[in-house]
């Protein structure tokens, strides 16, 4: 992997139409311009560039390309780049599947303040994957998710406050994550509540639904 040293300034202005190129799902042009910025080694253009390789934007989708330059972004201490190679490791995919070294990529992603990263190690507590299962441990986890505003903790601290028994505080977290969310998302909450028992739950479910299809229609 080669690197220049381009100015900060033409790095910059690469990613920047990269993604405007990407949010366009002009996936050619978005990869030209993240391969550009990535000659510079700069590490969230090398994190830019895997993920193009991870998901097929512009080019065939390749897990090994990505997680090498996955790998080269997180040594320089890039927190997506660390999240995105942890992922690649539960999956097996362009790496060997090893649970421990994406539960330790995972909290160093979370010091360097990436809320995602809490929910991923909150999973692996309370399913007692790589650490000794602890729902307590876990539940920590996806409240400080939570927190930080990712709309999955959110989701699963909500799911244990129903298992706990605490439907108020599982119905305040569903319907916080209402903002945080996505399309994906969306539909996810919506399957998951749409039959609930719960009045409160199944209008959460509907409101879901209505942000997802609000959400196609505006693509």
């Amino acid at each position: 992997m080669t690197t220049t040293h381009e100015p900060p300034s033409i790095v910059e202005a690469q990613l920047a139409l990269g993604q405007m190129h990407l949010d366009r799902g002009e996936h050619e042009q978005a990869i030209e311009h993240f391969r550009a910025a990535a000659r510079s080694g700069e590490p969230v253009a090398l994190n830019m560039l895997g993920r193009a390789y991870e998901r097929g934007w512009g080019t065939v989708a390749d897990a090994v390309s990505a997680a090498a330059y996955y790998d080269a972004a997180a040594r320089q201490g890039d927190a997506w780049a660390m999240f995105n190679l942890a992922d690649l490791y539960v999956r097996g995919a362009g790496v060997l599947r090893d649970e421990a070294a994406a539960y330790a990529l995972y909290v160093e992603a979370a010091r360097k303040g990436l809320g995602k990263s809490l929910n991923m190690l909150g999973l692996f507590h309370e399913e007692g994957r790589v650490v000794e299962k602890d729902c307590d441990a876990a539940m920590a986890l996806f409240q400080a998710g939570a927190d930080a505003g990712d709309c999955w903790a959110m989701f699963n601290a909500a799911r244990l406050s129903l298992l706990a028994g605490a439907e108020g505080a599982a119905v305040r977290y569903f319907e916080l994550s209402l903002s945080a969310g996505f399309h994906d998302y969306y539909r996810h909450l919506w399957q998951a509540l749409q039959k609930a028992p719960q009045e409160q739950l199944r209008n959460i479910a509907e409101r879901a639904r209505c942000r997802m299809i609000d959400g196609a229609s505006n693509r």
